[in-house]
Parts: C-alpha cells; sequence; structure tokens
C-alpha cells in the first residue's frame, strides 16, 4: 500500500503562482512513477505531470508545459507541483497518484491521494 496526501492548494489570483505537495509513505513508493492529475466539475480527470522517482526523468501535459513543473525531493518523500501564471481554467481539485508505469491515463495508476482544491480568480 501506498499513502499519498496532497496540500498547498488554495485561492490564488490569475497570474499568480501556487506550489502543490504531495507526501508519500508505504510499501516501496520509491519504486512507482508518480503524477499529478486535476479534475474541474463536469470535467474527466486530466494529466498534468508525471515524474520517476528513480531518475527524476519528467513528462508534462502538452498544454501545460512551460508553465507547471513537477520535482522531487528523495528525502522528504514528496512530489512537487510548482505552478505558475494561472488562469481560471486551472481551477480544479489536484490529485496525486502513483503507478507502476509512466503513463497519462487515469485507469494506469494504482494509488491516489484525496486531492487539494486549486481556484483562481479572474
Amino acid at each position: 500500500q501506498v499513502q499519498l496526501v496532497e496540500s498547498g492548494g488554495g485561492l490564488v489570483q490569475a497570474g499568480g503562482s501556487l506550489r502543490l505537495s504531495c507526501a508519500a509513505s508505504g510499501r516501496a513508493f520509491e519504486s512507482y512513477y508518480m503524477g499529478w492529475f486535476r479534475q474541474a466539475p463536469g470535467k474527466d480527470r486530466e494529466f498534468v505531470a508525471g515524474i520517476s522517482w528513480r531518475n527524476a526523468n519528467t513528462f508534462y501535459a502538452d498544454s501545460l508545459k512551460g508553465r507547471f513543473t513537477i520535482s522531487r525531493d528523495n528525502a522528504k518523500n514528496t512530489v512537487d507541483l510548482q505552478m505558475n501564471s494561472l488562469k481560471p481554467e486551472d481551477a480544479a481539485v489536484y490529485y496525486c497518484a502513483a503507478t507502476r508505469r509512466l503513463s497519462p491515463r487515469v485507469n494506469e495508476y494504482d494509488y491516489w491521494g484525496q486531492g487539494t482544491q486549486v481556484t483562481v480568480s479572474s
């Protein structure tokens, strides 16, 4: 079992920045790949970014590349998502998830956090 707990969500003005953090724990979580997803009301959950614990290889949803940065801190067992130049359409519940195989697909992920709300005011 892998436990994931997100934090850092909140209200931010358009153009502002926010940093989300996901604390991981549990059995062999370092062997998993980590992903961030988001889900806005009435929309499907979508992939944001992913990273490998082992070598920090990353990949991003094309539409978010350049504004969002994913990183990991092995000492703290956290995976962060730095979000810059936020837009109202970035508002969503953001989820951290773990998978055995790095993928943008929701159904490839085995473990999920409870989510953290991001609200962007215009």
